[in-house]
């Protein structure tokens, strides 16, 4: 009997230890899985808002100077570039019915998997058929759907009662299938405050950059060359994040007046740092400049 209960001593002994081991080590592999986490990076597939769409961090813009300075590439050098960006990842295309490359990007996308894509666009005015405009863009694009499209460059305190009609034809799309999302451009502080309220919008495109350049200031214009504070843009960007909207941050290289490398890296640092954005997307004339836009991300996104 006696050697019985020792047995019995050390078996339990050895139980406890054996379970005080077991917890350590779940513990120890919590914690070691916890150290090991994806780092985030510019080709991160992301969601937009609350709106279920994915889209890459990092989008290609194709409007530099209203899309002038892609379409110089000619319209092999534009393919070319598109293929390129996507093959690095890039997976989001930002167009816009103004853009010279409007009536290209059908093409430049073509055979690459469409459910893969994101493709956003815009619409400029208020066309007096909405979805004859709306449609136009699919029929362009050669796709069945378009993934946001926004109301484009608005500046003006109050626009959504004057765009009231053109925000139900969104709606109206969007019902069809013909859009999956809907937003605004916006190229005031009047305007941005706007967008932010109005219970309409699912994205929003914003300027940001810390320099101020190019970025929504209190007068309702579109472009000036007056250096702004980009504080009351922040503040907007935290009401949008509030309300779950999508937030796509633009003119991250300053309307591409960022020609120093200094600027860039602060510009996109400063972008990366702000958990507002889901994405952010920069116009590309060039594979280098795809690279470096990656590469600056990337080492910001694991900086941070």
């Amino acid at each position: 009997m006696k050697t019985s209960r020792l047995s019995r001593r050390q078996f339990l002994q050895h139980s406890v230890a054996a379970t005080g081991a077991l917890v350590l080590g779940a513990g120890s592999f919590s914690g070691a899985r916890g150290a090991s986490a994806p780092k985030r990076t510019a080709l991160d597939q992301v969601t937009l808002g609350q709106t279920g769409i994915k889209l890459s961090r990092l989008g290609m813009g194709t409007g530099s100077n209203s899309g002038q300075v892609q379409r110089d590439l000619g319209r092999e050098g534009f393919n070319s570039l598109v293929h390129y960006a996507y093959d690095q990842g890039i997976t989001y295309f930002d167009c816009s019915q103004t853009y010279r490359t409007f009536e290209w990007l059908g093409g430049a996308v073509k055979g690459l998997p469409r459910e893969k894509l994101f493709i956003q666009s815009k619409i400029p005015g208020q066309p007096e058929k909405v979805l004859e405009a709306i449609d136009h863009h699919r029929k362009v694009f050669d796709t069945d759907y378009v993934d946001t499209m926004l109301i484009h460059c608005m500046t003006q305190d109050g626009w959504t009662d004057r765009w009231k009609r053109i925000m139900d034809g969104f709606d109206e799309a969007k019902e069809k299938g013909w859009i999956r999302s809907k937003g605004v451009s916006c190229h005031s502080l009047p305007a941005l405050r706007g967008a932010a309220a109005t219970p309409w919008a699912q994205v929003h495109l914003v300027r940001v950059n810390p320099q101020g350049r190019h970025i929504d200031g209190p007068e309702e214009s579109v472009w000036n060359d007056t250096v702004h504070n980009v504080s009351p843009v922040l503040a907007e960007l935290k009401t949008m994040r509030a309300k779950g909207r999508g937030i796509i941050g633009m003119k991250i290289i300053g309307d591409g007046e960022f020609v120093s490398a200094e600027d860039r890296e602060k510009s996109i640092r400063f972008a990366m740092s702000l958990p507002e954005l889901d994405a952010v997307v920069i116009g590309f004339k060039a594979r280098a400049e795809i690279d470096e836009a990656i590469q600056r991300m990337n080492s910001a996104l694991a900086a941070g």
